[in-house]
Order: C-alpha cells, then structure tokens, then sequence
C-alpha cells in the first residue's frame, strides 16, 4: 500500500520550458551583482565556502567563484551550491511578481485527492529545499506548500543515486514499499527502483520506448491500486 508519494518537479508537476527559459535566465542575469552585493550574508557566504570546498578551492576569491557559478551553469551542474544560491537569487522574482511557478494543471487536483486519502506528499529535486517552497510557494495556482510533509534536494544524495533514495525513506520513516517515486527520467527511477521503492513515470510528450517503468502523460492517470498488489 502507497503511504507517502515523492515528486519531482522539473518535467513532472512543472513545464521544463519554465525552469529553462525564465527561471535559469533570470538567475544568469542576476547572479554576479546578487553575489557582489549579498557575499557577506551568512546564507551566501555559506554558499560560497561550499563551492569552494566543492571546487577544492579554498582561496578562491569573489571573481573566481562568480566565474565558476557560470561554467556550473553553463555544464547544467548538479551543484548544491550553485542551486543554493539560484533559489536565493529567485526569491526576488517570485516575491515582485516577476513570474509565478508553473505548474501543470493536472497536478493539484491530484495532490489534493491524495491528501484527503491520507497519503503524504514530499518532494525531490535537484533544485534547492528553498527554492522548491518558492515554486510551490508562488505557483500559478497560489500557495501550495500546505500539501507537502517534506522536501528532498541534492543534500540527501544525487537523484540517480540509489543512497538518495534509501537517506530519503530513513528521513521519511517509511519502508521502501510503502513510497512511491514520480519523475520524467528513467535513470531517477531507476536508483528509486533498486532502493525498493515503486515509480511511476510522467512523460508529458513521447513515450520513453527504453524505459522499464509504468508511464503515464497526466496526473489524473495515476492509480494507485495496481502498487498494492
């Protein structure tokens, strides 16, 4: 029986087009005179001891961590620190008004009907925690973070890592057969797999002819009762 369902957002709740055209251009835009500016904030400065341990850099300066923000970005980097500091860089966004989070119009309804059958909800992305509250915080459907029990990012381990996965069900308290993994990409669900858990895959164009899992194209073609036998 599915106790606890865990989302990816990126291609799964959200439109990828959202996250590539509006909000990595706006943390390029203003990443340099965000950090300039905030370095000496703790949340920043963390941030940026980070990368430098990271980059086993320790020395490096203001100019050196800036430039390699951009190659991260650049290499579409899993890197904690770069997403720390995008999530930071974004808050502004949402908080003027700039953009709103999107969010397929299938999802809520589902995570709603999901709620009220006792099920949690948590969310996993590469994304950082804070920058997860904001998309949900802020989406096009208003605040939506009263839904969710938790949010995953990379701290627990890398999402084709089979560890993420077993951190993530310690965090929760559940055992592996109890959670249920939904993303886009067969290699997440893959590790999900290995770790015990079920998965489901949503694939809002072309079906994934290579991948092993249940496929679905919307959130109202979940069903839960075939996890249960």
């Amino acid at each position: 029986m599915i106790r606890a369902i865990v989302t990816d957002i990126e291609g799964t709740t959200s439109d990828i087009r959202f996250v590539h055209h509006v909000l990595f251009p706006w943390a390029r835009q203003h990443l340099a005179d965000f950090v300039r500016a905030q370095q000496n904030q703790p949340e920043v400065a963390d941030a940026l001891n980070a990368l430098r341990r990271e980059t086993e850099q320790p020395q490096a300066d203001i100019d050196a961590l800036i430039s390699t923000l951009y190659r991260f970005m650049d290499e579409d980097r899993k890197s904690t620190a770069l997403k720390a500091l995008q999530g930071m860089i974004w808050r502004s966004g949402y908080l003027n008004g700039d953009f709103t989070g999107h969010l397929y119009p299938d999802v809520l309804p589902a995570l709603k009907k999901w709620r009220e059958q006792g099920i949690s909800l948590y969310v996993y992305s590469s994304g950082s925690v804070a920058a997860q509250k904001l998309l949900f915080g802020y989406s096009d459907c208003g605040d939506i973070t009263a839904l969710f029990n938790g949010y995953f990012d990379t701290r627990v381990g890398a999402k084709r890592e089979v560890s993420a996965y077993q951190n993530i069900a310690g965090q929760i308290g559940l055992p592996a057969e109890a959670l249920l993994f939904l993303s886009d990409i067969r290699q997440e669900l893959d590790a999900a797999q290995q770790a015990g858990w079920h998965t489901l895959q949503l694939i809002r164009g072309e079906a994934d002819n290579d991948s092993t899992h249940r496929q679905v194209n919307r959130f109202d073609q979940i069903k839960l009762e075939p996890f249960s036998l």
